[in-house]
């Protein structure tokens, strides 16, 4: 998963699925855009006015860790 964000746009992009596809784009709310890939899946959601609806000071930076337990 990969997050995006534009601080000069204020938009967020989460994407769930690395690989190219073709998305179509379906708006569910004002601020609220999901990108539906093969097989109907999201692979992707878009938020604008990102820091009106988001405590990106909390979300960004991200820190990932990689566990060796399973």
């Amino acid at each position: 998963m990969q997050i995006l964000y534009n601080v000069k746009t204020d938009l967020l992009y989460l994407r769930l699925d690395d690989r190219k596809q073709q998305v179509v784009n379906k708006r569910v709310s004002d601020d609220v855009v999901l990108d539906i890939g093969e097989d109907d899946r999201i692979v992707g959601i878009e938020i604008l006015d990102a820091s009106k609806h988001l405590n990106l000071e909390r979300l960004l930076p991200v820190k990932y860790e990689v566990s060796s337990e399973v």
